[in-house]
């Protein structure tokens, strides 16, 4: 049977979230029913309220870094228990069988990838709500068990911050001896650090604030290049074999292509859209590769969170209300936050309708 639950939603794009009922789809054998403890914030999920990429639909419950303990599962179910701690990403289902999702690498679906929210369930049409509520329901395939040594509130921010940073890095073999840059301090930027080092790379912060040094080094960075200042990035020039790009508006990526040793990449994690005047000059006399990378596949996810457990990984956040979400969110456009919300979603069950 459906299940009724407390959210806060967006009805509009220039308006306010607040609280919204709904029932959730009624579980399927292979389901598991989760009772959401922490929700992440993600600058996604901003974007997606205010329709920022044309694809809103209205009512919108966001959320797509999800943590919580299994309530029940189905018949089918036979990786997870109910009070067994999980988690829950940007997906939740994927047509299973296409190249893509043979590989482990259900994000890039062939078919299109079913999101956390936003979306239409594959089965039965019914629209995708996300974490900002009381509980969901999800297909055993695209939960995730949580090490025992993580926080549950720092380990929200991994299912989307976490793993957008460590499957480039893995992809990419990263590890010792690796120089690596990472351009942005933000929340994906500050999980780069973390996890390039914890890798065993050298690494170093592209920033255009020279006021983050501190913070910088504390994360991991082994050295920090001011990005406006020319002297500092030439003298970087052809040092770093993978760059990666967490800045989530558009910019000029030129500046960072010469930095690139021989065959080295620049990874594109944080924006989406079109480059203005990019000289491709720089990539084709260094052999140098301009890609993009978009969240990882589930088995990597766990492996990602496997590897923060192993290596005492969490994302630096600060814990708020539900009822401080729309104020939160004028926050992170300001960049006020290190370097993640995350939701404690008693707040949300303690609001009466």
């Amino acid at each position: 049977m459906p299940y009724p639950v407390k959210s806060y939603a967006a009805h509009a794009a220039t308006g306010r979230l607040g609280l919204f009922q709904f029932d959730r789809r009624s579980p399927r054998a292979d389901d598991v029913v989760i009772d959401i403890l922490f929700c992440g914030v993600c600058h996604s999920d901003l974007h997606s309220v205010r329709n920022d990429w044309g694809s809103a639909h209205y009512p919108m419950v966001p959320g797509h870094e999800i943590v919580g303990r299994v309530l029940a599962v189905g018949a089918e179910v036979t990786r997870f228990k109910v009070g067994d701690a999980v988690g829950v990403g940007c997906m939740v289902d994927s047509c299973r069988h296409c190249h893509a999702c043979g590989q482990g690498w259900e994000q890039y679906c062939e078919s299109g990838v079913t999101d956390t929210y936003n979306q239409q369930d594959r089965i039965d049409g019914s629209r995708t709500y996300g974490g900002y509520s009381e509980k969901v329901v999800v297909a055993e395939h695209f939960v995730l068990k949580l090490p025992d040594a993580l926080d549950l509130a720092g380990a929200a921010p991994l299912l989307c911050a976490g793993i957008t940073t460590y499957s480039p890095l893995r992809r990419w073999k990263v590890g010792p001896g690796s120089q690596v840059a990472i351009v942005g301090l933000g929340g994906l930027g500050h999980m780069g650090l973390k996890l390039a080092k914890a890798l065993g790379a050298e690494v170093a912060l592209f920033s255009r604030s020279p006021g983050k040094e501190a913070d910088a080094r504390r994360l991991g960075a082994d050295r920090i290049i001011l990005s406006t200042d020319p002297a500092q990035m030439t003298a970087v020039a052809g040092q770093f074999d993978l760059i990666l790009d967490t800045v989530p508006s558009q910019h000029d990526l030129n500046p960072y292509v010469p930095t690139l040793a021989t065959g080295g990449t620049l990874v594109v994690l944080g924006y989406m859209g079109p480059l203005e005047a990019f000289n491709t000059g720089p990539l084709v006399f260094g052999r140098r590769d301009l890609a993009g990378s978009l969240i990882g596949g589930i088995a990597e996810t766990q492996d990602m969170l496997d590897f923060c457990g192993q290596h005492g990984i969490q994302s630096d956040i600060e814990v708020i209300r539900i009822q401080d979400i729309n104020e939160s969110y004028e926050r992170m456009l300001r960049s006020d936050v290190k370097y993640r919300f995350v939701i404690d979603m008693a707040s949300l069950k303690e609001q009466t309708l």
